[in-house]
């Protein structure tokens, strides 16, 4: 019995506890949803809590599911977060638009809410917005555009480029809003503007192309037969020539590097000197051809090297540089390459033209096509000049041990603008007159010109001369020995020498002419007078005075006179006359000076007085008057 009851108790004890556990469910569900609301305020208050400099807490994104907390505490406080920043969202533009119009900070991380009608109404009472800028003039615009303009050109300078052409733009933009029916003046401007403006966006496009260099050198270093007999000359009979130039160049040939350079020329031009003067500064050739560069009157002309009186440019180092420099850019313009380019320097480019005109082949694949055809001096130009680059690049391969060049000269530049001579000022600064003379080899009488002249002097010697110009002496040049002549039709050198008194082999040396049979009308000669020669006077100048020296007497041709009456005034013959002054013949000219013989006693003053023309005097009326 016992044993039942036991038994019996046992199986009615799962059935009780699972009864009850049902009983009890409601009560924990109450308790749980306590604890979510108790917990939902924490996390807010937590939540609050936190400073603002304090890191961001990780919020579930939307449509985002939470991970599984590990407590139920913990997925409590995420869910209550999650509605927080839901609310956040909701309220945050209305909380911008407050802060932005209000302007109150907030204290503390508190946040206010406020209500769509509430921001209306402050969006009502807000001031009114500021009113637009008045329009600029087109004077005002126009102005801007030239700063733009000049700040472009300080961008430019900097190698800025493409600040430079942000400016540019800028300012074309504003020329375009100028008017097309506004005032002539301001138009005019915007024209100007204009075409400053293109033409610096074009400088600046340009200056962004490098030249590519390459691996080999602009001028190409052939070898060939013609080349080689070159060689052959510098290593023989023109060797010292050669090694005394190279000597040379050590004065002249750094600043004409530099020049190419700036020029963007190649180097290797420099040497070209060596082949045409050896860098001499005062040589010339047989064609009449001057200077380191050897520019013949013409085409220094051209270049702008001026030839007068007093200066010679064409022996002026620097400036002959700058036009030897201008012309092999215009040659290479032309031909395009530089193996033409040297042979057209030397004879010219219409030579050249003309040859290229008769060939059947493109001179530009081979220049040797063109050489047997040009002259030939020029032919042998080109291959010296690469045998000069050949010896410079090894001249150990070629048997030659170069010398040391000579030291540029250090100088500076005096403007004077009174006429001094050289030595004059080398006594005053201390220097060799021989110096000087090196230093401006273009002055052609040793004497600044009669205008403002930049001298040359050592360095450290301008202060020197500014000094001391004051006190020197204006130099008044000799009257020269000679006198010029405009050849006329029909005269002939025979003719001028005698009526100069002269003789043709004078004129001829003193001119440089080859043929005394070739001269042209217009030209200029120089006549040497072995005494005063009176020019051509007007009907109405008074007579000349007679000079007496001993038994003879100077006598100056005037219009109307003859041998015969010459002889009749001085008591004397004609063949006197002519043997006395080597006449060949009776003819005569007005200014010209006759030697008239006389003896001492005989010649007697004659008073005259000035007559009236009176209209319808005759000879014989004006003699029985006089």
């Amino acid at each position: 019995m016992t044993r039942l009851m036991i038994l019996f108790l046992l199986f009615l004890l799962p059935i009780t506890h699972s009864c009850s556990t049902h009983m009890s469910i409601p009560e924990p569900e109450a308790q749980i949803s306590t604890e979510i609301a108790v917990s939902k305020e924490a996390a807010v208050e937590k939540y609050t809590a936190i400073p603002p400099d304090a890191p961001d807490v990780p919020l579930p994104k939307q449509n985002q599911q939470l991970p599984a907390p590990t407590t139920a505490v913990n997925q409590q406080e995420i869910a209550a977060l999650a509605e927080i920043k839901e609310e956040q969202e909701s309220a945050a533009p209305v909380e911008i638009e407050k802060e932005h119009n209000t302007g109150v900070p907030l204290q503390n991380g508190e946040k206010e809410v406020v209500s769509k009608e509430t921001l209306t109404a402050s969006e009502e009472n807000a001031p009114p917005p500021a009113p637009n800028p008045p329009e600029k003039s087109d004077q005002e615009m126009l102005d801007a555009a030239l700063e733009s303009c000049e700040t472009a050109n300080y961008f430019w300078e900097r190698g800025e480029l493409d600040n430079a052409l942000n400016s540019l733009d800028q300012a074309y933009s504003l020329i375009l809003k100028v008017s097309p029916e506004d005032d002539p003046e301001i138009l005019q401007q915007r024209a100007d503007l204009r075409f400053t403006i293109s033409k610096r966006i074009i400088e600046v496009y340009t200056s962004r192309f490098t030249v590519a260099n390459g691996y080999k050198k602009p001028i190409p270093l052939v070898m060939n037969n013609h080349v080689e007999r070159a060689l052959k000359l510098y290593q023989g009979k023109d060797r010292q020539f050669f090694l005394d130039a190279y000597c040379r160049s050590g004065q002249y040939r750094p600043a004409i590097v530099r020049a190419l350079k700036e020029a963007g020329l190649p180097e290797e031009l420099s040497w070209l000197p060596l082949i045409e003067s050896g860098f001499k500064i005062r040589a010339l050739s047989k064609a009449r051809a001057l200077g380191l560069w050897q520019f013949i009157a013409s085409t220094g002309y051209k270049f702008g090297l001026v030839r007068d009186q007093w200066v010679d440019e064409r022996m002026d180092f620097t400036k002959s540089t700058d036009a030897a420099i201008a012309y092999l850019k215009e040659l290479h313009q032309i031909f395009g390459d530089w193996a033409t380019v040297l042979a057209a320097y030397n004879c010219g480019e219409g030579r050249v033209l003309k040859c290229i005109r008769t060939q059947r082949i493109n001179y530009l694949d081979n220049f040797w096509d063109l050489y047997a055809r040009l002259p030939l001096e020029t032919v042998f130009y080109v291959p010296k000049f690469m045998a000069v680059l050949h010896i410079l690049n090894d001249p150990d391969a070629y048997g030659f041990d170069l010398p040391p060049l000579e030291e540029e000269p250090e100088t500076e530049e005096v403007l004077v603008d009174k006429q001094v001579h050289l030595k004059t000022v080398a006594k005053h600064l201390g220097v060799p007159y021989g110096r000087l003379q090196d230093l401006n080899p273009a002055l052609r009488r040793s004497c600044t010109p009669n205008r403002p002249y930049a001298l040359r002097v050592p360095d450290g010697k301008g202060e020197v001369l500014v000094a001391t110009l004051e006190d020197m002496p204006v130099y008044r040049p000799p009257v020269p020995d000679y006198v010029m002549h405009k050849v006329r039709k029909g005269e002939c050198l025979s003719l001028i020498a005698r009526r100069y008194r002269t003789s043709v082999r004078a004129i001829m040396a003193l001119n440089g002419l080859k043929r005394s049979s070739y001269i042209k009308v217009g030209w200029r000669l120089k006549v040497p007078a072995r005494r005063a020669y009176s020019p051509h006077r007007s009907q109405d100048s008074p007579a000349p005075v007679h000079k007496v020296q001993g038994k003879t007497i100077e006598y100056v041709v005037r219009k109307g006179d003859s041998l015969w009456k010459i002889a009749n005034r001085f008591a004397t013959t004609t063949r006197a006359i002519q043997s006395l002054n080597q006449l060949h013949s009776t003819r005569l000219y007005i200014g010209q000076i006759l030697l008239v013989p006389h003896k001492e006693g005989d010649l007697t003053a004659v008073e005259t007085k000035a007559y009236p023309d009176i209209k319808h005097d005759s000879r014989v009326t004006v003699a029985q008057n006089g």
